[in-house]
């Protein structure tokens, strides 16, 4: 898995990295424009609103939001790619954090619309993803929504036919959302709905 470091130093090819994944369909990256687009007129159903954004990259999502009149919090612990989106985003606020260390104190008290995240939570394994998840359902506002787009997979059977087809190049330090198992860890606390739009990719749409 990349760390800060790592990520510092891809920033100026990540871009051109997930084109290059999702023109060609292939894992990681296939169906990123269909996810980050379906989060987006998802979001966009509320107009002007309080968005956190948690990995949000080089801003190719939240951009788009901030320039609909979103106002955005952010997080990503990367410093390059925190300087490529506050050159897009010049008033929102971005704060530079490592979300394996929870959500940062600035944002205490705060409540949203929209929680946002894509390609970032794989970071996370599958014991930490359900606490996080846990923790953010209580940054919503009373109709609020978490959206996540991810590399996930319905079964995990769709997940271990995706890893023996990509051996090669499978990164083993990641872990991928599985629906079902998510499901059953968090349906107790919350609504779940996803959607796949590839075949390793889809969107997750969580409510209270």
């Amino acid at each position: 898995m990349l760390n800060n470091q790592g990520f510092d130093l891809w920033a100026d090819h990540y871009d051109e990295t997930v084109r290059r994944s999702e023109g060609n369909n292939q894992y990681p990256f296939a169906g990123y424009k269909e996810i980050l687009n379906s989060i987006y007129n998802e979001v966009m159903q509320k107009p002007n609103g309080d968005v956190l954004d948690i990995g949000f990259g080089t801003g190719v999502l939240t951009t788009k939001l901030y320039e609909h009149g979103h106002r955005i919090d952010g997080i990503d612990f990367s410093s390059k790619m925190i300087s490529i989106a506050k050159a897009k985003m010049p008033h929102a606020n971005l704060i530079e954090w490592d979300i394996s260390n929870g959500l940062p104190s600035d944002l205490t008290g705060k409540h949203y619309d929209s929680i946002i995240s894509t390609y970032t939570l794989h970071h996370l394994n599958d014991e930490a993803k359900v606490a996080f998840i846990s923790e953010l359902l209580s940054y919503l506002k009373k109709d609020g929504k978490l959206y996540f787009g991810d590399i996930s997979f319905e079964t995990r059977e769709k997940h271990d036919q995706c890893r023996e087809e990509n051996r090669a190049h499978w990164d083993e330090d990641e872990y991928y959302f599985v629906c079902d198992e998510l499901t059953a860890n968090l349906s107790n606390h919350c609504k779940i709905e996803f959607r796949a739009l590839s075949h390793c990719g889809g969107v997750f749409i969580i409510s209270n």
